[in-house]
């Protein structure tokens, strides 16, 4: 088996293991969001430094922590990936999933613009008209359901700024992603104190509830090492395409499992956010093609 076949494989599974994800969450949707978040910190933490622990990369985990930018940048993309997993967990609990894929359908769209005004990447025409049709999209929704869909603004928004920082930081991914979580696990260790302080902890109060909370952290951490695995591997346009599988799963659980309501509203945004993502995919795919020739 090739390297590109094992890639592609490894992206297909970090996709599929993310998209069926609000099937795992919803086991917890008694649990309170913040005490959810808190655990799959921590158990993030335990399985990501197991794993530099067998590599013996510890040391470079020490490393990460050296110098006030680096220090910065973890801070505020440790904020950044807490404040999307919150927002995806409270979709799943509050009947929002729907919600919640959309964001991860747009992220793309906006991680384009974000690369034009932040990092002067130059857009086509095709790319243009994908945002275009997106922002349309939202507004169309807003009207209709008479709201913004904050949860996927805030999802593809704060998953968009997450990248756009992680550009900066000159660290492996198991490395910076076990540098975010360990640097705000102390917040979420108060916040377990409270809870269990309180009476109100889930942990140890039924088997069940406890094994799912702990296995929150390998069901973080596995995908993100697929990926890391895959992107080493394939071509970004590939990664970028594999990558709709995400929501498109998070959408079937969402609408088919859950029950999740359905309008013409949702259609109507919904098809324009398909064809937007079809237009910028053959646009990637023609830019690779280019750059290759």
């Amino acid at each position: 088996m090739s390297d590109t076949v094992k890639g592609i494989l490894a992206m297909v599974a970090a996709c599929v293991i993310w998209g069926l994800s609000p099937l795992f969450y919803k086991l917890i949707a008694h649990v309170p969001p913040p005490e959810v978040l808190a655990h799959r910190t921590v158990w993030s933490v335990v399985f990501f430094a197991g794993v530099l622990a067998v590599q013996g990369r510890l040391g470079a985990l020490r490393a990460a922590f050296v110098g006030r930018r680096q220090v910065g940048l973890i801070a505020v993309a440790a904020v950044m990936i807490s404040i999307n997993w919150f927002s995806f967990i409270l979709s799943i609990q509050i009947g929002r999933a729907t919600e919640a894929s959309l964001g991860y359908y747009i992220f793309p769209l906006i991680a384009v613009v974000t690369g034009w005004f932040w990092f002067s990447e130059r857009l086509g025409r095709a790319q243009w008209l994908a945002v275009a049709l997106a922002a349309l999209a939202v507004c169309v929704l807003t009207y209709g359901l008479g709201a913004a869909p904050w949860i996927a603004l805030i999802v593809s928004t704060t998953f968009t700024l997450y990248g756009a920082l992680k550009k900066g930081l000159p660290l492996g991914p198991v490395v910076s992603v076990t540098a975010e979580i360990l640097i705000l696990m102390p917040l979420w260790l108060v916040v377990l104190a409270w809870y269990h302080g309180t009476g109100q902890g889930a942990f140890g109060a039924q088997t069940q509830t406890s094994l799912l909370l702990i296995l929150s952290g390998p069901m973080t951490a596995m995908p993100l090492i697929l990926f890391s695995f895959a992107a080493r591997r394939v071509a970004l346009s590939t990664v970028g395409l594999l990558q709709y599988i995400n929501p498109t799963l998070q959408f079937f659980c969402a609408v088919v499992i859950f029950g999740e309501p359905f309008t013409p509203w949702h259609a109507a945004a919904f098809s324009m956010i398909w064809v937007a993502l079809a237009v910028f995919s053959v646009a990637a795919l023609r830019q690779d093609r280019a750059a290759r020739a």
